[in-house]
């Protein structure tokens, strides 16, 4: 059985595509492993598509509008100020994901962010949505300041950008890497082989 990790970060709308689209796509058990994106663009001297230039920014958005739309998903609503620092909210992922709650606190603040148009880069929308799948808030906000949090989350993006990571969504089959939401197919294709 292939080994399948799925790396991302929950300020990606990319990410939020790839994530509702990952159960029925693939047949087997897929490990989700969340990743600072900032930290990892630090590392490959790379930043977001939605940052600087105008016109790619509003390309960029209008793909993500129209990927959802296809894909039958509600229509985006995207966050004010997006994107931003998602520090907190990824160290809460970790410590979700370690408390044997990641997917869920995952796919509500995901679904938060792009389907309600909540800021992730405000800690209690992040710990609402904490809350709405049965983690304790201030357990959750204690562990973004726990040192082995930030240490699970730094050394998660460290190994994911030795594999080979430079971006989010992230499909690592095997040693294939898939990046982008646009590439699942490609991913499942591989497993089928």
């Amino acid at each position: 059985m292939a080994a399948i990790t799925f790396y991302f970060d929950l300020g990606s709308p990319f990410v939020y595509l790839a994530a509702e689209r990952l159960p029925e796509l693939l047949p087997q058990p897929t490990r989700w492993q969340p990743l600072s994106l900032g930290a990892l663009f630090k590392l490959t001297g790379r930043s977001s598509w939605a940052v600087g230039d105008e016109t790619r920014r509003a390309a960029g958005m209008a793909d993500v509008e129209r990927r959802a739309a296809s894909l039958g998903l509600p229509p985006v609503r995207w966050p004010d100020g997006w994107p931003g620092n998602y520090l907190f909210a990824m160290r809460a992922a970790t410590f979700a994901f370690e408390r044997g709650r990641g997917y869920e606190f995952t796919m509500r603040a995901l679904r938060d962010a792009f389907q309600r148009g909540r800021d992730l880069t405000v800690p209690d929308h992040v710990l609402d949505a904490a809350r709405a799948v049965g983690l304790d808030a201030s357990a959750v906000q204690a562990a973004t300041e726990d040192p082995q949090i930030k240490l699970a989350l730094r050394e998660a993006t460290d190994a994911a950008h030795r594999l080979g990571v430079f971006g989010v969504p992230t499909l690592a089959v095997d040693k294939g890497l898939f990046w982008g939401e646009d590439r699942l197919d490609d991913a499942l294709a591989q497993l089928r082989n």
